[in-house]
């Protein structure tokens, strides 16, 4: 059920808020993709990486006499070859300063195993042959001395664990960072009537895109260059960390090309080793080299999500009012810094942790370490989920423990008056909680729930109702202001907008699409502004060749950021058809007005045709030479002034059997304020897609190490859940609407919302039917069999 889905398309309106169907899909679904594992080169050779079997050891000798000899091998390298070329390691991309000043801990994150390997499927060797066989099976040929060492995996006890992950950074501590007032918050305890505390989990992720990782680095003898096609959600910022931090060569002689992505959710933000090494390899080669990670190698080294331990405490008054919100959370790393681990359980964590709350003091307190585990990074909310299960579970418990309804108790407490500073340094520009508060509980039939649960209970069952408000900041900016937060790079976006002299149009962004239907919103965007059919704009994107630059896609910033950029070229193309209808129409172009594809004369019946102009532009037999150059090409840069804030309240119904365990979720309501709605069946298809993705994280998945080894436990599919179809309901997806203050187009995000209010809310839902104050995620039958009898 949804009123997003499947409204009438009116023709003769604006295709913005249309439910225009992706474009993209006729080449997805035909087969007609083209993803990086695809890419077929002249000469082409195939790269597998010999990884570490131990979590923690020092590396000895590593004999390569059986593997050269091997048949088909071209190369074998190790990190002894790269540090003799002085290729660097990798760089994070955020700085933290602990409470202290002092910067935080950045040990080398070597793209090639030096000295150490630090988490099982550590890169020790690359081998090149001519297929991908031999090279798997010369990697196996490879013999490493490895001395064995102690291994530091449980997060909460990293930081005085004896072993130290990296020689440099003893105490595993990478930061120890505060944010907020405590002397306020400090107070606000001391005055305050009640007390509610929670500790709480945020599990281990591990995502999983349909296409997994790949790449393919290829050297050109005759200009020096190199070309790399990769699975990646931004190909200028990987060509740049790449270029600048690592490898030392010039951008100008480096194309990143980013073809179809079979889905990323963070995990293809990053700059990796695997794509690093073949870069430079390609070189020593002198041909073309492929990698494709197969879903094992996945398991091990994809940049992980979530992994917090947290105890957070709320200070509320007599009548429920919220007094003040204290939150100590250690963090994990994994082995090394990944591009933007450091920003993640800070900026994008204790920010958001006002929530759609006015709480008047709040102090946050984040030590992040490292482990012998992989990398851990941004996934699908980075940051806002955490902080979203933080807030909305505490307020939910003090809801119990203060015998007041929920989402009264929510209610009471909602930030009514904007614009509003929170006590964590965000400014909410627009909102209204309670509209789709109201909203949700109306479409959740909140008032049958009793009914319900009471025929649940008559078949020994148990039924229980959950709450999540949540919200995010998306679109990450402005430039400045991250810059003074740690940011080592901007946070703008590029859009460059080409009319052809036949009126179509083809728009360069620097927004990656993995997913989302960039070529179909971002046509919307153009077709709508200009008054031409969407089948006339073409989207091109993910080619650092072609697109002048971007910071690429993530935290719901495309449409918000990248949809702003073009619409600012747009603007400029507009004000120079102007200036050319106004020569044609012999009318001053202050008195030329455009609308739905026309030039018109302000006050008559003078008009031209937006074809008739862009022939001009490019026939320029008709046209004021000595005022405007030929053509109608703009581009512009646009770097938001403030983020934007999705908001929406979710609510989950689950039935418990007792006997077994088994969670079933009944229904499932979800009412977001995405502000505009360019598309609303895409937006629909995000939000439930989050939303299956949230549920997986409360129910199934958690990506489990052993306690001494470090072996990874949950290292495919017969041991890392994944929700499927069966295990979830219809959903029940709708929105309201407050738009977005800043941008021109009023939009705020979509990509991530469902998986941000979805934990908590099947969490809260889950306790209620149990009865108990926490379950830690995932709430497996075992679990949940043991809360429901009270079995420790």
């Amino acid at each position: 059920m949804s009123d997003l889905s499947n409204p009438p398309v009116d023709t003769l309106q604006s295709p913005i808020g249309q439910p225009v169907r992706r474009r993209e899909d006729q080449r997805y679904l035909t087969g007609a993709a083209q993803y990086t594992d695809d890419v077929m080169l002249h000469g082409q050779t195939y790269g597998v990486f010999l990884r570490s079997p131990f979590a923690h050891a020092r590396i000895g000798a590593i004999r390569l006499d059986a593997a050269r000899a091997a048949p088909g091998v071209l190369a074998i390298f190790t990190g002894a070859d790269l540090a003799e070329a002085k290729v660097g390691g990798l760089p994070c991309g955020w700085l933290i300063h602990s409470k202290d000043g002092t910067p935080m801990k950045e040990p080398a994150h070597p793209v090639l195993a030096q000295g150490k390997v630090r988490h099982v499927g550590d890169q020790v060797a690359l081998v090149v042959a001519e297929s991908y066989l031999q090279a798997r099976d010369a990697a196996e040929l490879i013999e490493v001395d490895y001395e064995d060492l102690p291994a530091v995996v449980d997060l909460a006890s990293a930081a005085d664990a004896e072993a130290s992950v990296h020689d440099d950074v003893p105490g595993n501590v990478c930061y120890d960072w505060g944010h907020g007032d405590a002397a306020a918050v400090d107070a606000a305890f001391a005055r305050a009537t009640h007390v509610t505390t929670l500790d709480i989990v945020n599990n281990r992720l591990i995502p999983n895109a349909m296409e997994p990782r790949a790449a393919n680095a290829v050297y050109s003898r005759h200009d020096d260059s190199y070309t790399l096609y990769v699975a990646n959600q931004n190909p200028h910022v990987e060509r740049l960390l790449m270029c600048a931090f690592v490898l030392g060569l010039s951008e100008s002689k480096v194309r990143v090309i980013a073809p179809d992505v079979g889905g990323g959710f963070g995990s293809k933000i990053f700059l990796y080793p695997e794509e690093t090494a073949l870069v430079w390899a390609s070189k020593r080669v002198g041909r073309p080299i492929k990698w494709t990670s197969d879903r094992s190698e996945a398991f091990l080294t994809d940049a992980h999500g979530r992994d917090h331990v947290t105890k957070a405490e709320l200070a509320t008054d007599a009548d429920g009012n919220f007094l003040a919100l204290r939150v100590r959370t250690v963090a994990n790393m994994g082995a090394y810094l990944s591009t933007f681990a450091s920003s993640v359980p800070t900026i994008l964590y204790a920010t958001l942790l006002a929530g759609q709350y006015r709480t008047p003091a709040i102090y946050a307190e984040v030590k992040a370490v490292f482990t012998n585990t992989a990398p851990v990074d941004a996934y699908r909310g980075a940051g806002r989920p955490e902080a979203t299960f933080v807030v909305e579970r505490i307020v939910e418990q003090a809801a119990r423990e203060l015998k007041i309804d929920p989402a009264e108790l929510r209610r009471r407490n909602f930030i009514t008056e904007f614009p509003h500073v929170t006590p964590v340094g965000l400014t909410y520009d627009v909102g209204n909680y309670a509209a789709h508060l109201d909203k949700a509980i109306a479409r959740a039939d909140v008032a049958g729930f009793a009914a319900r649960r009471a025929e649940s209970e008559a078949r020994g069952r148990k039924r229980g109702l959950g709450y999540s408000c949540y919200i995010e900041a998306c679109g990450l900016a402005p430039s400045n202001v991250a810059g003074a937060l740690g940011a080592r790079a901007g946070l703008f976006e590029a859009g460059e907008v080409r009319v052809h002299p036949t009126g179509t149009v083809t728009v360069f962004t620097g927004s990656h699409s993995h997913g989302q239907g960039h070529e179909t919103t971002f046509a919307q965007v153009v077709a709508g502004r200009l008054g031409i059919p969407v089948e006339n704009v073409e989207i091109v994107h993910g080619d650092t060749g072609r697109v002048p630059f971007g910071m690429g896609t993530y935290g719901s910033r495309s449409l918000a950021v990248g949809g702003s950029a073009i619409v600012k070229a747009v603007d400029k193309v507009i004000a120079k058809g102007k200036k050319i209808a106004a020569h044609l129409l012999e009318a001053a172009d202050t008195d030329i007005e455009f609308e739905n594809g026309e030039f018109k004369v302000a006050g008559t019946d003078k008009k031209v045709a937006w074809g008739n102009v862009s022939l001009t532009a490019y026939v320029p037999h008709n046209y004021p030479l000595d005022k405007l150059e030929p053509g109608l090409n703009e581009n512009a840069f646009y770097d938001p002034g403030n983020f934007t804030y999705p908001s929406g309240t979710y609510i989950c119904e689950v039935e418990v059997d007792p006997e077994t365990g088994k969670t079933t979720v009944e229904r499932f309501t979800a009412v977001d304020d995405f502000g505009n709605v360019v598309n609303p069946m895409i937006v629909e298809g995000q939000v439930q897609g989050g939303i299956a993705q949230g549920l997986g994280q409360a129910m199934f998945e958690a990506c489990t190490y052993d306690a001494s080894s470090g072996q990874l436990l949950t290292g495919s599919y017969m041991d890392y859940a994944m929700p499927r179809a069966m295990d979830l309901p219809s959903f029940d997806v709708s929105t309201t609407v407050t738009p977005c203050s800043h941008n021109p187009l009023g939009v705020k995000g979509c990509g991530e919302a469902g998986a941000i209010g979805s934990p908590p809310a099947f969490i809260n839902a889950l306790t209620d039917a149990l009865g108990v104050d926490s379950i830690a995620m995932p709430a497996t039958p075992e679990r949940v069999w043991r809360a429901a009898n009270r079995v420790a």
